[in-house]
């Protein structure tokens, strides 16, 4: 939860449930907020496979304004991430990506509709 509420600045929405935590990326016109729920894993269940190709989620993908996209790349990098670059293959976007401390891929887009997929 502190990567996602403290790195990326995702506001908390719900109230302590005791697991599952609610976070909003957007707050939509129809007063629906996109999220991402975080959900701790049971104890005892089994590690999730190291290879990113055996996962039921391969990233989860975030848009930043453009005007801020290097600055949240340096900043990324000078919280120590490692942060990788892509091109998106079908998207005018500029991406890049780093791991949570799950090792979950999260990636970072910004538009650039002068940049071709």
């Amino acid at each position: 939860m502190e990567f996602y509420r403290d790195v990326l600045g995702l506001t908390v929405i719900s109230p302590d449930l005791h697991g599952p935590v609610f976070l909003q990326i957007e707050q939509r016109a129809s007063g629906v907020p996109e999220q991402i729920v975080l959900i701790p894993r049971p104890a005892g269940a089994p590690d999730l496979p190291t290879e990113r190709a055996f996962r039921s989620v391969h990233h989860i993908g975030l848009e930043v304004e453009e005007e801020s996209f290097e600055r949240e790349w340096k900043r990324l990098q000078k919280l120590g991430f490692e942060v990788r670059t892509g091109v998106h293959p079908f998207l005018s976007v500029e991406a890049i990506y780093v791991d949570d401390p799950d090792g979950n891929e999260v990636e970072l887009v910004a538009a650039r509709p002068d940049r071709k997929a």
